[in-house]
């Protein structure tokens, strides 16, 4: 069986179990025909680069699947029919990950460093003299 990373945008005005519920129902779909999901990951409701079908943000959902071509076209193919899910994309990978997704893992980062000040960036030294900043289009008198 081949190794696929699924992920799936569901529309805004639906809330999280809903979501989870979708994602039952593909899971489903894929045991059926001899598959098996590995991994489901839930990454939020976040903002879309530009307008799909109305809407500016959707519920993202990441599923790691081991299963046949077959299952994973049936379950594509109710994806593509389900009036809530906007859109997929749906990638054959070599091996599946292992532990969270990078989205997960940066979204943990952002949450225990806490709100961002000014002093984050680090030392920034002695910089010197920057000079005249009007870009040296000074008349001489």
């Amino acid at each position: 069986m081949a190794l696929y990373e699924h992920v799936f945008i569901a529309r805004q005005d639906i809330n999280a179990s809903q979501v989870e519920g979708i994602t039952a129902d593909f899971s489903k779909i894929i045991e059926e025909n001899d598959g098996k999901v590995a991994k489901t990951e839930y990454w939020g409701l976040k903002n879309l680069a530009y307008k799909i079908k109305k809407n500016r943000k959707g519920h993202y959902v990441l599923m790691n699947i081991d299963a046949p071509h077959a299952a994973l076209a049936e379950m594509e193919r109710q994806a593509r029919l389900h009036e809530d899910v906007v859109r997929f994309m749906t990638i054959r990978v070599d091996e599946l990950e292992e532990g969270q997704s990078i989205v997960l893992r940066s979204k943990a980062d952002k949450e225990r460093r806490g709100p961002r000040d000014r002093d984050d960036r680090g030392d920034r030294g002695d910089r010197g003299d920057r000079g005249d900043r009007r870009g040296g289009k000074r008349e001489a008198k």
